[in-house]
Parts: C-alpha cells; structure tokens; sequence
C-alpha cells in the first residue's frame, strides 16, 4: 500500500520544487506591472513598498490624451480600477509622498472599502499581486523612478523577478496578509515606536 503524502505548507514546498519566472528589469517593470498587471486588473491589486509616490503613467493608448503625450496620476487609474470592482490593498513602510497624499485628497471615490492604505515602518519588501495569479517580487519601490516611469538617465536600475507560480503566489500573499492585517504587530519589538499598530485599526 502507498504512503500516503503529507501536506506541506506553501513555504515548505517552495524549498522543494521549481518555479517558471521571468527576469524584470529597468523600464520593463513599468510595462510588465503597471501596464500589462495592474492595468489588466479584474478582482484585486495587492502591493507593498518601502516607498509610496504619485507614479504619473501615460493616458491609455487610443484617447486624446495619449495623442497629446499626456501623463496622469496613478490615483486615478486607482480610481478607475475601484470603480470596476477591484480590490485595491497598498502595504507602505514611509509615509507616502506629499503628491501622492494631494492626489489622494482630489478624489473621494478611494474613500471605500475596497481601497485601503495601510503603514508599517518595518515593510521593506517590494511585492505586486494581481488578481491572485501574476506575482512581482523585487527591488522596486512604487515610484516613478523605481517603476521605470522616468526618462533614461533617470529610472533607478532595478531588477525582479515575476511568475504565476500559485505556490509562490499563496506564500507572498499569506505574508502580506499577516502584516497587513496586524497579525505581526503584538511581537514586533518596535510597536512603542510605531505611530498606528496594524491591529488597534
């Protein structure tokens, strides 16, 4: 008779199997994650950055707009993407940027439960999920110079990794899902320092 496996967590069986990904680098994240990901939303956009700043992305393709060269705020593609029905979850470890707070303030439609800003100043990780099968992990902040949003001379050389490895992706988001929802917070050693704990929310 055959053994029967055991169930291993999804960190576990990441030391155990292999995993198809692609390399991201420089201004392919902006492509890759702000236009093919992010833009091709359907049920939820989860991320976390170290750092948080008012992306200004092109006008999508086919308008005016775009015709014209114009740019526009990452909030109002949040906007846009809210409206749709998305999930919108932004974990940060600084407090965003004075324009992407002004941007914020512009628009009442974020103010939902179906975007939600959350700050913990231990968040270092650079993480995209999307709808629950694309993954980016890597060096990338969300910001202008990280995303590659920036001219040539002027982006940050960044580098990441992204796949639609379900293990890969059940593992990430389970971590950020832990933080985000104050599940670290009671052990964290620099909770007196923190300015709001994740779990008094």
């Amino acid at each position: 008779m055959r053994a029967r496996a055991s169930a291993v967590s999804p960190l576990e069986a990441l030391s155990t199997r292999r995993a198809a990904v692609e390399l991201v680098s420089d201004r392919r994240h902006y492509e890759e994650i702000i236009v093919r990901a992010i833009g091709a939303a359907r049920t939820s956009v989860w991320i976390a950055t170290a750092n948080l700043k008012d992306v200004h992305i092109e006008a999508p393709i086919g308008t005016r707009a775009r015709a014209q060269g114009r740019y526009y705020s990452i909030v109002e593609r949040f906007v846009e993407l809210v409206r749709q029905g998305v999930e919108l979850r932004i974990l940060h470890g600084a407090p965003p940027s004075r324009r992407f707070r002004a941007s914020l303030a512009r628009t009442k439609e974020l103010k939902s439960p179906r975007f939600e800003l959350r700050h913990c100043p231990r968040v270092h990780l650079k993480m995209v999920a999307v709808d629950g099968a694309y993954l980016y992990l890597g060096s990338a902040n969300f910001t202008g110079a990280g995303l590659g949003a920036k001219d040539d001379g002027r982006r940050n050389f960044e580098l990441g990794i992204s796949t639609d490895d379900d293990v890969l992706l059940d593992a990430t988001q389970q971590r950020f899902d832990r933080i985000f929802s104050g599940k670290e917070c009671g052990a964290c050693k620099l909770r007196s320092l923190c300015p709001k704990p994740l779990d008094l929310r």
